[in-house]
């Protein structure tokens, strides 16, 4: 997710605090929440995806989910 858009839900969230949001403003914040979202589980799926776990007799196992 790109930063500018990141600082535009920030915005949003600091803006929702202190007064109230636009019908306009709420859509956006929903949707930039959305792709917010979906942006760290594909971070934390790539990062589980590579991770390795090593038991006390050196086999390793991957965190990847077989299919």
């Amino acid at each position: 997710m790109e930063k500018s858009r990141i600082e535009r839900l920030n915005e949003l969230a600091k803006k929702a605090k202190s007064t109230s949001l636009s019908e306009a403003e709420l859509a956006e914040r929903d949707q930039l929440r959305k792709e917010y979202i979906g942006a760290f589980r594909a971070n934390l799926k790539a990062t589980l995806d590579n991770t390795v776990i090593v038991d006390k007799h050196g086999n390793r196992r991957s965190l990847r989910k077989d299919n």
